[in-house]
């Protein structure tokens, strides 16, 4: 066998040469921006309320479980997210997949005519022959400065935070359906209490019309009862149009057609309200969607500058093959038709024009960015989660107040039929009391939907409890054992 003109022993005198020639020019590494901590967020609380995954059955309204479990199910929004996972965990693989040797087989048939005045002598150059091919090879590109980890480490970072947007993605789709229907739910109880002023102000304006016929009231409390009815009318149409558009505003959310829910009437008394944390703790940074998939994109932007430093350094690249080459196929796999060869080699840049530098800048104010964008992050989900604790303290307040209030105005509307029934009262006050216990029960149904809307903003802000399932991913990324 011919000897090859090159030792591997020269090889690597000429890597470690050319290795050291562009060590330095890179320059020195560059600091990136600080990310804040929870210390710094006033988080020092150990932990904060655990939530189960399917936070919104705590409301208690099992319609409302059917259609958030349908929609996490079938909603195209989700499915989109989902994808996106797949089509990261893919590129994950392919980056796993640069660091590992690669193996090729391959077959050339070729039947040719070779010139009779060209390179070939005879007895080739003028006949027609076969040049086959047989021939196997293996490449690998060892990975001396670390370019095919960081590679590895920064499509894991882009593919856990696409798995935690698709959970952002699905608590988001779960939260508004619920507030959704809590809206429904406010709009069928206003409407209840709609229609009941409308019956009472249809009762008042008959009494007045007797009393005008009597000679007790004059025309303009007999106008005024008329626009009183009217206004009722318009109020509970209002009310009719908010019900219909919310019912199609829930069906698409849980994807189904504008009209599937057309029956649907969830009672705003029937859905529960539970005891909400007063403080919030550390782990609430690891606990949100949003927050977590920001931290692994800091971190895939950190590989990132790492990649862009390996540009700089020598490329070194391992191949070999073994096969056989024969002019005619019945030759094709004598012994004399074997051949074998290695090919390492080695590219090393010297002038780009600054084209790395500028890479290398651009990589470093992509990951300050990814900082920056963890840290506004952050500090909107702690203000999110603070809102609403301090929203629903305040709630309780004004609910407790409201109570106390609807309380006395149904004790002045008992008190004026009690008058009313020992001859010391007229029908028109008893009609009016119970004006202000409708408007009261309008306050309280109002209050109790923001309570259970803030309640279901909270469960989000919290994270819906989502947890990050690191364990799913490796084993996805894991080579499989032979």
């Amino acid at each position: 066998m011919t000897s090859f003109p090159f030792t591997m022993t020269r090889f690597l005198s000429l890597s470690l040469t050319a290795s050291l020639m562009a060590c330095s020019t890179p320059g020195p590494e560059v600091a990136p921006l600080k990310t804040t901590s929870a210390a710094a967020l006033q988080l020092t609380a150990p932990s904060t309320t655990a939530l189960s995954p399917i936070w919104w059955q705590a409301l208690g309204d099992a319609p409302l479980n059917a259609l958030v479990a349908t929609a996490l199910a079938d909603n195209p929004t989700l499915l989109t997210a989902q994808l996106r996972v797949r089509r990261m965990q893919a590129l994950s693989g392919i980056a796993q997949a640069n660091g590992l040797p690669q193996a090729t087989l391959g077959a050339d048939f070729t039947r040719q005519r070779f010139s009779a005045n060209g390179l070939y002598p005879k007895p080739i150059a003028g006949n027609t022959l076969d040049n086959d091919t047989l021939q196997a090879g293996v490449s690998w590109s060892p990975d001396l400065w670390g370019q095919h980890a960081a590679e590895l480490a920064s499509a894991i970072g882009q593919t856990r935070a696409a798995q935690a947007d698709a959970a952002v993605a699905a608590t988001g789709l779960a939260s508004q359906l619920c507030k959704t229907y809590v809206s429904l739910a406010r709009w069928v109880s206003q409407r209840a209490i709609a229609l009941r002023a409308q019956q009472q102000r249809m009762a008042l304006r008959q009494l007045i019309s007797e009393r005008f016929a009597a000679g007790l009231d004059t025309q303009v409390e007999q106008s005024q009862s008329d626009g009183n009815l009217s206004e009722a009318g318009v109020q509970l149409e209002a009310l009719e149009e908010q019900i219909t558009l919310t019912r199609h505003q829930l069906a698409v959310l849980s994807g189904q057609t504008p009209q599937a829910l057309a029956s649907l009437s969830p009672q705003l008394q029937n859905l529960q309200l539970d005891a909400l944390p007063a403080t919030l703790g550390a782990d609430l940074l690891g606990r949100r969607p949003d927050v977590v998939a920001s931290r692994w994109r800091v971190e895939a932007a950190s590989q990132d500058v790492a990649v862009a430093r390996t540009q700089f350094y020598p490329n070194v690249n391992l191949s070999a093959f073994v096969g056989y080459n024969a002019l005619g196929l019945s030759h094709l796999l004598d012994a004399a038709s074997r051949q074998i060869g290695v090919s390492p080699a080695v590219r090393l840049p010297l002038f780009d024009g600054g084209r790395l530098q500028a890479q290398l800048a651009g990589r470093h104010t992509e990951r300050d960015m990814a900082v920056a964008q963890y840290n506004a992050t952050v500090l909107d989900a702690v203000k999110e989660t603070t809102d609403a604790i301090e929203s629903a303290q305040s709630l309780r307040r004004q609910a407790q107040a409201q109570a106390a209030a609807l309380h006395s105005a149904r004790q002045n509307h008992a008190l004026a039929q009690q008058r009313f029934a020992a001859g010391l009262g007229n029908a028109v006050l008893v009609l009016s009391a119970e004006t202000a216990v409708l408007a009261q029960r309008r306050a309280q149904a109002d209050l109790r939907a923001r309570q259970i809307d803030n309640q279901i903003s909270l469960m989000k802000a919290l994270g819906g409890g989502w947890r990050d399932d690191a364990l799913a991913l490796s084993s996805t990324l894991a080579p499989t054992a032979k």
